[in-house]
């Protein structure tokens, strides 16, 4: 066993060290689960509602809720309340163990001394054994300040936790309100059966048959060849794999290449000789009168420049446009030759 607490219990004056270790432990078999088309893993992720990121548990805080309003409370302000960082099982009193209602007890937990004399554990375990009773205990444990009952199994203290008294709900059934009769003959034959059942409580002769059923397909499974490699369950990590904001966007673009296609077939958009910020130069190199002093590396970069205009033409999708952007090209080629002229004519 592995404690998960160190602390000490407050016996008036007395001081006893102790490790504070689970006493109970789930014997059920972990399942956890897949999709039932492929066995892939289901996963649970932390996905904040704003931004819709996934947030790594140390990016997490607490927070509390009252009347529309939100209280973010961070790590290290709830590490601040005193009774949080408080190490001390303080014993508040002794009373008699028939006085302890079990609806109350929680979880169990077994207190190893940390010293390297046991002399106040055992004086404490034997103050018990003497008085007959049970110490009423108060102690922090993972952000709670708990109640609990000390006692004694065996040679070993147990911790018993307990339930705070406004924990505990109030029965308040009206058909329990109402007045039965019960024959005397009904109360002896129920008493009868009762002393029939009769015996000492032995745990050990009681089994989780659900368990031992669930194992028992679980290994028919196994045998018969009905099981997947693990490996092949898991998909890609959690910061590579496809989120809902991916899936909206492809969404998008895919009904916005259906709209520009739907548009183009029915010839709207369509370009008007060089369109946008090109066909604006065109129109104003049109306007201009042909410079007496063009340089051959100027008449050089138009004709560079009427290629890419042939082959921006030849990749439009509708005919119409190609013979447009055809018609602008050629254009384009003959202002490019009008500085030669220009220069011939000077």
């Amino acid at each position: 066993m592995r404690a998960i607490w160190k602390g000490a219990i407050a016996f008036g004056l007395v001081n006893v060290p102790v490790k504070v270790y689970s006493a109970t432990e789930d014997h059920d078999i972990s399942l956890h689960q897949v999709h039932n088309a492929d066995g892939g893993r289901i996963r649970y992720q932390r996905r904040c509602e704003i931004c819709s990121k996934i947030v790594d548990y140390e990016d997490i805080d607490k927070a509390y809720e009252d009347d529309g309003r939100t209280v973010i409370l961070s790590r290290d302000e709830l590490k601040s309340i005193p009774a949080e960082n408080s190490h001390e099982i303080e014993v508040v009193q002794f009373v008699p163990a028939e006085q302890l209602d079990p609806m109350m007890f929680e979880k169990s937990y077994y207190l190893e001394p940390d010293a390297k004399s046991p002399k106040a554990y055992v004086l404490l375990r034997r103050a018990l054994e003497d008085t007959d009773r049970v110490a009423v205990v108060q102690f922090a444990l993972r952000e709670k300040t708990r109640l609990g009952a000390l006692r004694i199994r065996g040679d070993v203290l147990v911790l018993q936790g307990l339930l705070w008294a406004d924990e505990v709900r109030e029965a308040s059934f009206p058909a329990l309100e109402t007045s039965v009769r019960i024959s005397a003959q009904e109360r002896e034959m129920s008493a009868a059966l009762v002393d029939s059942m009769a015996a000492d409580f032995e745990p050990e002769q009681f089994t989780d048959d659900y368990q031992l059923q669930l194992r028992q397909l679980i290994d028919a499974k196994i045998e018969q060849g009905e099981s997947l490699d693990t490996e092949e369950t898991f998909g890609a990590p959690a910061a590579e794999a496809g989120t809902g904001e991916v899936i909206d966007l492809m969404d998008a673009l895919k009904r916005s290449i259906e709209r520009k296609r739907g548009a183009a077939s029915g010839g709207v958009g369509v370009s008007d000789g060089g369109g946008g910020a090109a066909g604006s130069k065109a129109k104003t190199a049109a306007t201009k009168p042909a410079p007496k002093t063009a340089t051959r590396s100027t008449a050089k970069t138009a004709a560079a420049k009427t290629p890419a205009a042939k082959s921006a033409a030849a990749k439009a999708p509708a005919a119409k446009t190609a013979a447009a952007k055809t018609s602008a090209a050629k254009t384009s080629a003959s202002k490019a030759a009008a500085p030669k002229e220009a220069r011939k004519g000077a």
